[in-house]
């Protein structure tokens, strides 16, 4: 026996992961091992992951914050690639930060230019003025 169990030694403190410590759902483990394997730079700094975690979190975020109420606007109980479509493009910024995207059945953007409706014009009856 050691010395150290005779003496009843300090016992070693919960694990936490660094997900939890830095208040995050988006694994801060697994996007650092993928930027270290992804050869993006030499050195990987210990508070980037934990950045990168907390961006793509929020982005994600706020897509599915507008993809919700756009499938509330649609009556449905579920988020379709339709409104997630229609989420990413009703919003400025995330139409440019995903502007070369393609979503899979997504669909289109309902627009009609201004010069294709019908013109309205007087009515082929005289008005009838009463006296």
């Amino acid at each position: 026996m050691s010395d150290r169990e005779k003496q009843g030694g300090k016992e070693r403190a919960k694990a936490t992961s660094r997900s939890s410590r830095a208040g995050l759902r988006f694994p801060v483990g697994r996007i650092h091992r993928r930027l270290h394997k992804g050869s993006y730079a030499e050195h990987i700094g210990a508070h980037a992951p934990v950045y990168l975690a907390a961006v793509l979190e929020y982005l994600t975020a706020e897509i599915l914050e507008l993809a919700g109420n756009a499938s509330c606007d649609n009556k449905k109980m579920r988020i379709a690639p339709r409104h997630l479509q229609l989420a990413i493009r009703n919003d400025e910024e995330l139409n440019k930060l995903l502007g070369c995207v393609t979503i899979a059945q997504g669909g289109i953007l309902p627009n009609i230019q201004a010069v294709l409706p019908p013109k309205k014009t007087e009515s082929h009856h005289p008005k009838v003025q009463s006296k």
